[in-house]
């Protein structure tokens, strides 16, 4: 068996490290996903992120992955504070099938993911809760607010977004 977190591990959270290499051991063999969501609980926050990255880049074509694990994603999201993970999984969620609760909990998660000092949190953030708009999940009104207000006040690449958004959202 390919061990995947290994190849994650050394190095610093300024790299990928070896994502690539993994990204597509697991798209050969899909049944090693859950070792990367099993890296999203490591003590190493390098591991983490990279677990987190990879499983976002497999996520784009392959949200069903993600699925069975929905549950652990959902709570992960409402209880890390390492800013790496928080805007993975702000991309990866909104992937997800979910019942209105579970989509009630990840739309209060993801706003309060707006207050965060990270500018990338805040970015995926509010691109994760206009595709939970654009996808009819949620309403767009409060959405809306919220990125308007962002885009007014935000950094260069948070009111960058929010225009873009914005358009997206009142079409």
């Amino acid at each position: 068996m390919v061990d995947v977190l290994s190849k994650l591990r050394g190095g610093d959270r300024r790299s990928i490290g070896k994502v690539g290499d993994v990204v597509n051991t697991v798209r050969k063999n899909p049944d090693l996903f859950k070792h990367l969501v099993n890296g999203l609980f490591e003590k190493d926050p390098v591991v983490r992120m990279r677990a987190a990255d990879a499983m976002e880049k497999i996520s784009v074509d392959n949200p069903e992955f993600l699925q069975p694990f929905k549950r652990k994603l959902i709570r992960l999201a409402k209880d890390s504070q390492q800013k790496e993970l928080r805007w993975h999984l702000a991309q990866m969620t909104p992937r997800l099938k979910l019942t209105p609760k579970e989509t009630a909990t990840l739309t209060g998660i993801l706003f309060d993911y707006l207050k965060d000092k990270s500018k990338i949190v805040v970015t995926f953030a509010m691109q994760a809760l206009a595709d939970l708009a654009l996808k009819k999940a949620i309403t767009s009104t409060g959405v809306i607010r919220a990125v308007a207000e962002l885009t007014q006040t935000g950094s260069p690449a948070i009111q960058s977004r929010g225009k873009k958004l914005l358009t997206q959202l009142k079409k």
